[in-house]
């Protein structure tokens, strides 16, 4: 009788230690996974910032290799908390405009809530320079690695074996060129410099929803613009009413359009005024803002994004819009617009390029808005549901292996 009450008394006891094993250990566990998380965002706040070799083009890509890696937050101390807002910028190569368009940053108000990310696909010691210039704000460098100027002479620059743009398919065989078997749907074989803005685009939508350390877990909205747009001064506490707007009253918005093509013009009557739209290209390509739940929508159309035969992102986002995306995408827009475009030269037009009038304009339009901006309340006028909006496709992107290596960018990040 004696040994039964042991027996019992013993496997009593075994069991409340084997449940406090458990407990210690999963406790333990939870916070060493606290603790990876925490040495994560600190790595991403404290990393050393990568020494920049332009010497070649092989050091060049160490560089950028190594950047993107370490991926060092400018400005990390003195504005430790997490962003409000993030704002990336496409950079090429065209200092004038980025210069305008860090200078309006700095006039931004709420500034210091915001992380500003330079995506670049040209690299040069001015323009680093430039942003490394930045004080106002957290920032950080992302680079494209595919950039043509890394590639000079072998895809996904342009190969010297390449077939000229304007050659018949027909000579292209004969001539034996690399992709004639692939021109687009006009006859027309790709130009490097075309199809690079294209491959960039989808290459940063990647990279800062998937791989930018500091933003595992923020759930809010990154605008994109360009390094040739200049954003306004109540453009951070603008977004934020946007972005609540749409949480509030408009459920089923896609995309946050927080500028347009417009200019300044009625900008006091529609400052404070917001409508609801399917989005198109020529129209809500600028400062567009787009959340984590649309980047996962827009990743399930990878290959329809990365196979689509236009050379332009806007483009092929629009055609997605309705087809591989079933319901068309329906954007919440200012008709304030809160981002101007200043650029007056770009991908097609490199000629008379007149910064110093562009800045010119852009103050003189600002000195008449100054008064509107900072609305107390924003409306909204909801149009309902909206519609797929098919185009007439572009071309320049026939060639199988810019729809390879676009495709591959999830897995080769």
């Amino acid at each position: 009788m004696r040994f039964r009450l042991l027996k019992k008394n013993f496997i009593a006891f075994l069991v409340i230690v084997i449940v406090f094993v458990m407990l210690f250990y999963s406790i333990r566990r939870t916070k060493d996974e606290a603790n990876v998380e925490v040495t994560e965002k600190e790595t991403s706040q404290t990393a050393v910032m990568v020494k920049f070799d332009y010497g070649t083009i092989e050091n060049m890509r160490k560089s950028i290799y190594d950047s993107n890696y370490r991926q060092f937050i400018q400005n990390g101390d003195k504005f430790p908390l997490d962003p409000e807002v993030v704002v990336v910028v496409q950079v090429h190569n065209r200092p004038a405009y980025l210069k305008m368009l860090i200078q309006s940053l700095e006039k931004v108000t709420g500034i210091q809530n915001t992380l500003v990310i330079f995506s670049h696909d040209f690299f040069s010691g001015e323009i680093s320079d430039m942003v490394k210039g930045i004080t106002f704000c957290r920032v950080l460098q992302i680079y494209f690695p595919y950039s043509t100027q890394l590639y000079p002479n072998e895809f996904p620059g342009q190969d010297p074996q390449d077939c000229p743009r304007d050659i018949s398919k027909e000579d292209a065989i004969k001539k034996g060129c690399l992709n004639a078997e692939h021109p687009d749907s006009y006859g027309h074989y790709r130009e490097a410099s075309i199809t690079q803005t294209k491959h960039h685009w989808w290459w940063k939508l990647h990279f800062v929803f998937e791989r930018v350390k500091i933003l595992r877990g923020y759930n809010g909205y990154v605008v994109f613009i360009e390094e040739d747009n200049y954003l306004l001064p109540d453009f951070h506490e603008y977004f934020k009413s946007m972005a609540e707007l749409r949480k509030t009253k408009c459920g089923d918005c896609d995309v946050l359009a927080i500028g347009n093509h417009n200019g300044l013009s009625g900008f006091h009557e529609l400052s404070s005024k917001t409508e609801t739209a399917g989005w198109l290209s020529t129209k809500h390509n600028i400062g567009m803002g787009i959340s984590r739940e649309l980047y996962y929508k827009l990743m399930g159309c990878n290959n329809a994004f990365c196979t689509y035969d236009d050379y332009n992102w806007d483009w092929t986002l629009q055609n997605l819009s309705g087809t591989c995306i079933s319901k068309p995408l329906k954007a919440l827009v200012a008709l304030g617009s809160r981002v101007l475009h200043t650029g007056d030269c770009g991908l097609h037009q490199k000629e008379d390029c007149r910064p110093e009038k562009a800045q010119e304009r852009v103050d003189a339009a600002l000195r008449e808005a100054k008064s509107a901006l900072f609305p107390p309340a924003l409306t909204l006028t909801d149009h309902g549901p909206v519609e797929h909006q098919p185009h007439m496709k572009n071309g320049g992107w026939g060639d199988v292996r810019d729809h390879t290596l676009c495709i591959n960018y999830a897995d080769r990040l």
